[in-house]
Protein backbone atom coordinates (compact mmCIF):
# COMPACT_ATOMS: atom_id res chain seq x y z
CA UNK A 1 0.00 0.00 0.00
CA UNK A 2 1.17 3.85 -0.69
CA UNK A 3 2.04 5.67 2.27
CA UNK A 4 0.43 9.00 2.88
CA UNK A 5 -2.78 9.16 0.57
CA UNK A 6 -5.24 7.63 3.53
CA UNK A 7 -6.96 11.52 4.93
CA UNK A 8 -6.39 11.93 9.00
CA UNK A 9 -9.73 11.18 10.39
CA UNK A 10 -10.17 13.27 13.88
CA UNK A 11 -13.24 13.36 15.89
CA UNK A 12 -15.72 15.98 13.94
CA UNK A 13 -18.37 17.87 16.55
CA UNK A 14 -21.70 18.26 14.75
CA UNK A 15 -24.29 20.55 15.45
CA UNK A 16 -27.56 20.28 13.94
CA UNK A 17 -29.81 23.49 13.75
CA UNK A 18 -32.25 21.95 16.37
CA UNK A 19 -29.81 22.11 19.26
CA UNK A 20 -28.79 18.22 18.95
CA UNK A 21 -24.92 17.80 19.05
CA UNK A 22 -22.96 14.50 18.44
CA UNK A 23 -19.35 13.47 18.20
CA UNK A 24 -18.16 11.68 14.78
CA UNK A 25 -15.12 10.64 12.84
CA UNK A 26 -14.77 13.03 9.50
CA UNK A 27 -11.91 14.94 8.20
CA UNK A 28 -12.91 18.14 9.22
CA UNK A 29 -13.20 19.51 13.17
CA UNK A 30 -16.71 20.97 12.77
CA UNK A 31 -19.89 20.57 10.95
CA UNK A 32 -23.32 22.05 11.06
CA UNK A 33 -25.99 20.20 9.32
CA UNK A 34 -29.96 21.41 8.36
CA UNK A 35 -31.44 18.58 10.31
CA UNK A 36 -30.65 14.91 11.91
CA UNK A 37 -32.18 11.97 13.14
CA UNK A 38 -33.79 13.87 16.48
CA UNK A 39 -35.60 16.39 14.14
CA UNK A 40 -36.47 14.38 10.99
CA UNK A 41 -40.23 13.60 10.72
CA UNK A 42 -39.62 10.24 9.82
CA UNK A 43 -37.83 9.49 12.91
CA UNK A 44 -39.38 11.70 15.05
CA UNK A 45 -42.86 10.06 13.95
CA UNK A 46 -44.48 12.49 13.22
CA UNK A 47 -44.83 12.05 9.51
CA UNK A 48 -47.93 12.55 7.85
CA UNK A 49 -48.82 10.77 4.41
CA UNK A 50 -50.70 13.99 2.19
CA UNK A 51 -53.54 12.56 0.04
CA UNK A 52 -53.88 15.45 -2.97
CA UNK A 53 -57.48 15.33 -4.58
CA UNK A 54 -57.99 11.95 -3.29
CA UNK A 55 -55.59 9.85 -5.04
CA UNK A 56 -54.89 6.87 -2.45
CA UNK A 57 -59.51 6.72 -2.77
CA UNK A 58 -58.94 6.77 -6.89
CA UNK A 59 -56.59 4.28 -6.50
CA UNK A 60 -58.31 1.99 -4.13
CA UNK A 61 -61.67 2.25 -6.21
CA UNK A 62 -60.09 1.62 -9.66
CA UNK A 63 -58.31 -1.90 -8.21
CA UNK A 64 -61.41 -2.50 -6.29
CA UNK A 65 -59.33 -2.41 -2.66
Amino acid sequence: MRKDIHPNYQECSVKCACGNEFVIRSIKEKMTIDICNECHPFFTGSERRVDAAGRIDKFKKKYNL
